[in-house]
């Protein structure tokens, strides 16, 4: 079936009906979160703006949550070898990714002056390079260990 999604959707049947699934509970949970903001504001006094931001992310949260631990996004991967090769490959990603990021700050927003303001170019890179590494090798570890118990 076509839809205006078919872009986000996978081509293999069972990946797309799960993210399907995925973002249909991203949705309720959304709404949920939207309904409790809602009702709450007055006593959180939160701008439109935020509760917008905080809806977003409970759902961009939920659904790369519920992917990465599906073990859905690496399915030939079987063999130990396969999967030590695939760690490395991330491993250097999150290295090339930490490099790629720090570049573009420097060229883009501009070259810190102080050392706090070094720290804290570091630090964001290098907690978003971590993120991407640990993000990813579940996603792998679970897609292995669910390959090996379906051989």
């Amino acid at each position: 079936m076509k839809s205006w999604m078919s872009f986000l959707l996978s081509n293999d049947e069972y990946k797309r009906l799960k993210m399907l699934h995925f973002y249909a509970e991203g949705g309720v949970l959304l709404f949920i979160a939207m309904l409790v903001l809602f009702l709450t504001n007055d006593y959180f006094g939160l701008g439109p703006d935020v509760i917008v931001l905080l809806g977003m992310m409970v759902f961009i949260f939920y659904v790369s949550t519920r992917y990465m631990f599906a073990g859905i996004e690496y399915p030939d991967m079987t063999s130990e070898k396969s999967y030590r090769k695939e760690v490395r490959v991330t491993l250097m990603r999150s290295v090339t990714f930490l490099g790629i990021f720090s570049g573009f700050y420097l060229l883009l927003v501009d070259i810190p002056t102080t050392a706090e303001a070094w720290i804290d170019l570091a630090g964001i890179a290098i907690i978003t390079s971590v993120v991407m590494f640990v993000s990813t090798f579940i996603s792998l570890k679970r897609s292995y260990k669910k390959n090996r118990e379906l051989l």
